[in-house]
């Protein structure tokens, strides 16, 4: 398993947490919330090259050990 840091999973829970926000919005809301949601998950996803890349680790499993923290380590916030 890959080597991952704090901050990968404090961004990976915010992007989930964006993406939650969408349950039961329609046009405005809906598009804001979308782009809110985008907009984290970009980041993250920026966060684990970034990281992948100064650590040497393979970047594919950088994403998945964050995304296997954040998941089991709370309900899903969809949900």
């Amino acid at each position: 398993m890959a080597d991952i840091s704090d901050d990968l999973i404090m961004l990976e829970r915010s992007a989930e947490e964006e993406r939650a926000k969408l349950a039961g919005l329609d046009g405005e809301e809906h598009a804001a919330q979308w782009r809110r949601w985008y907009d984290a998950s970009v980041t993250f996803q920026a966060a684990v090259t970034a990281y992948a890349k100064e650590t040497g680790q393979a970047r594919n499993e950088v994403e998945q050990a964050v995304k296997k923290a954040v998941r089991h380590a709370d309900e899903d916030p969809a949900e």
